[in-house]
């Protein structure tokens, strides 16, 4: 009986947070990243008979590049530091913001995918597993910014390094090169070493979503304090 009370406990305090998780969130960053993305890969139709594989892929990876941007920004909250001391877990309010936006991106990158002609669309498999940790990265580097510094909009920084790190990404050599062109001999092994970053960026994540003990300790002490 304590685990379905505990259980019930927990599904109403999921659908008291999702009004205000979601008003938090910023609709219009993710929305312009949307529709940014939409326009790029739209450009594949404006030629006449096709842009052939080679721009259309880097077209859908301009697209990627595009929603980790809007995702970078996910984790902005300015009042922050006021709801630092709700006794909800930040891995919590954070699971449901990424919940709440799983449904445009995922709706925003079919799309996109499917904008493109399919005589020259590339893998769809491969290209959205570059799309998938392109995001990943994006909340994970949010995600430690949040746990380490008291930072509560991380996502111009965020979408710096991102930026950053795509361009670098792109000057590495054969053996490590991660943005491949559409069969080139090292199209597969490229592709699993982005699986195997998508991995470990997912775990990674998953591990800086909890708040530091000392910090969550400091937090309910707060309005104590406060109070004398």
């Amino acid at each position: 009986m304590r685990v379905v009370a505990e259980r019930a406990q927990r599904r109403a305090a999921i659908r008291a947070l999702l009004p205000p998780v979601g008003r938090s969130l910023p609709w219009r960053l993710l929305g312009a990243a949307a529709g940014l993305g939409l326009v790029l890969a739209g450009v594949t139709r404006l030629v006449p008979g096709g842009s052939g594989t080679a721009p259309a892929l880097v077209l859908l990876r301009s697209v990627a590049i595009a929603f980790a941007l809007g995702a970078a920004f996910l984790l902005d909250d300015p009042a922050r530091h006021i709801t630092a001391v709700v006794l909800c877990r930040r891995a919590l309010r954070t699971g449901l913001r990424m919940v709440l936006v799983v449904p445009l991106a995922a709706v925003s990158w079919t799309g996109a995918l499917l904008l493109v002609p399919r005589g020259i669309r590339p893998p769809a498999e491969d290209v959205s597993l570059e799309a998938a940790v392109l995001t990943a990265l994006a909340l994970t580097t949010a995600a430690a910014i949040v746990r380490c510094t008291d930072e509560p909009q991380p996502g111009p920084g965020v979408a710096a390094a991102l930026l950053a790190g795509t361009a670098l990404a792109m000057l590495l050599p054969g053996r490590w090169a991660l943005f491949v062109a559409v069969g080139a001999p090292g199209w597969t092994a490229a592709h699993q070493r982005w699986a195997a970053l998508l991995v470990i960026t997912v775990l990674l994540g998953a591990a800086l979503l909890p708040e530091p003990i000392r910090r969550r300790r400091t937090s309910l002490r707060a309005p104590r304090r406060s109070q004398r």
